[in-house]
């Protein structure tokens, strides 16, 4: 980030292209393609790349992200958004489900609910996301997160229920 004239602040964002990995999840399980994204092998989403927050971890039916607050990150009141935290809850929430799938299955958010306890500044630190999946069925999976700071004060929490696609079974119907 850079400051311009009169306090401006610019900020520039590259990502890669998301078709990179919207191929590559073709052929993997939802956990082969979440450790492809945290070792760099395939594009993560471009909204960690804007949001500033990036997955670090993930094992089945857990999936770990971290984010640095920042200015950039701020509402007109003085803290961080809480966009922020919804965003990236949302994320470790869907990833979590997503490394319980199997090639050729997906899901798609159909509730979120966010709870934030308390303001994060630019000052605030390194916060980490853990989400953890409750339920996994058949078409519909749960999961929890919590968002903490390094000595592990809540910042945030939420749910999630997702709707799972999966493929049919080999002669079965759909």
């Amino acid at each position: 980030m850079s400051e311009g004239s009169a306090g401006q602040r610019t900020r520039m964002v590259t990502w890669r292209d998301p078709r990179e990995g919207v191929a590559a999840a073709k052929s993997l399980s939802g956990l082969e393609y979440l450790r492809a994204i945290v070792r760099g092998e395939v594009p993560g989403a471009p909204i960690a790349e804007l949001m500033g927050f990036k997955p670090v971890e993930v094992s089945e039916g857990r999936a770990v992200f971290v984010v640095e607050p920042a200015e950039y990150h701020y509402n007109p009141i003085g803290t961080v958004h809480g966009g922020l935290a919804a965003t990236v809850l949302d994320s470790a929430l869907g990833c979590a489900v997503h490394s319980t799938l199997p090639v050729g299955a997906g899901y798609t958010t159909l509730e979120l609910h966010v709870n934030m306890v308390r303001a994060i500044a630019h000052d605030t630190g390194r916060l980490t996301c853990t989400g953890e999946v409750i339920h996994v069925g058949g078409r519909v999976a749960t999961a929890q997160a919590k968002l903490t700071d390094a000595s592990g004060k809540l910042y945030a929490h939420g749910t999630t229920t997702c709707m799972l696609f999966r493929p049919p079974a080999a002669g079965g119907r759909e």
